[in-house]
């Protein structure tokens, strides 16, 4: 994104003070930003706690899937330091678009990388089965790393009860029961920092067996 001649687009420059809030979660959108300057921290309330869910830098966008979808907001943008954004919406998105096929090109990626994910999501959520939802978010985040070591069946995950019970749909009680049987049957380990799964295949399996044919 660095290199880009974004001088044309001087008037759609906003800047927020570090600790201002630039939308906050629920509330209806219809613009998106990309960053100049500064960082911009994403938030969102999961029960009762406050979770970071991104820390963007500068090139980086936020809040463009009010131009996919006429939906509230997902999350809470604030200014971690004096940040430099360009603001567009709908009707100026055609002229950046137009004037920039990069961001063009970008853009188009971030969308389909988000609808894949929501589609993902949905699959997630159509299985009655609770352990099933369980074991499928586990193969989702594993769909989503490049990283991991496919030759191996173990694999770990950074993440926390509350969140998978967040992707899951499900309370965190609910799904600390379903995590606390999958250990107890040796599939799965549970650590501070992380959870392992002894046998991704396994998960696998058992998924596809839940699934409506």
């Amino acid at each position: 994104m660095t290199g880009m001649d974004m001088s044309a687009f001087g008037r759609f420059t906003r800047t927020f003070q570090a600790g201002e809030m630039i939308f906050s979660e629920f509330e209806p959108g219809d613009t998106f930003y990309l960053i100049q300057s500064g960082r911009v921290e994403l938030v969102k309330i999961i029960g009762d706690i406050e979770r970071t869910l991104d820390i963007l830098q500068p090139s980086e966008m936020f809040g463009e899937m009010a131009i996919l979808e006429n939906s509230p907001r997902s999350a809470t943008a604030i200014a971690l330091d004096t940040v430099t954004v360009l603001e567009f919406n709908s009707q100026n998105f055609e002229i950046l678009m137009l004037g920039n096929p990069q961001i063009a090109l970008k853009l188009l990626r971030m969308f389909t990388k988000r609808i894949y994910d929501s589609k993902r999501r949905f699959m997630i959520l159509t299985l009655d089965d609770p352990q099933a939802k369980i074991a499928d978010v586990f193969l989702m985040l594993d769909e989503g790393r490049a990283d991991s070591d496919k030759t191996s069946e173990t694999r770990e995950f950074k993440t926390t009860v509350d969140d998978v019970a967040h992707w899951a749909g499900m309370t965190i009680n609910e799904t600390r029961d379903v995590i606390n049987h999958f250990v107890t049957q040796r599939r799965m380990e549970i650590y501070p920092d992380r959870i392992v799964l002894k046998n991704i295949n396994d998960f696998s399996r058992f998924v596809n067996s839940r699934r409506k044919k």
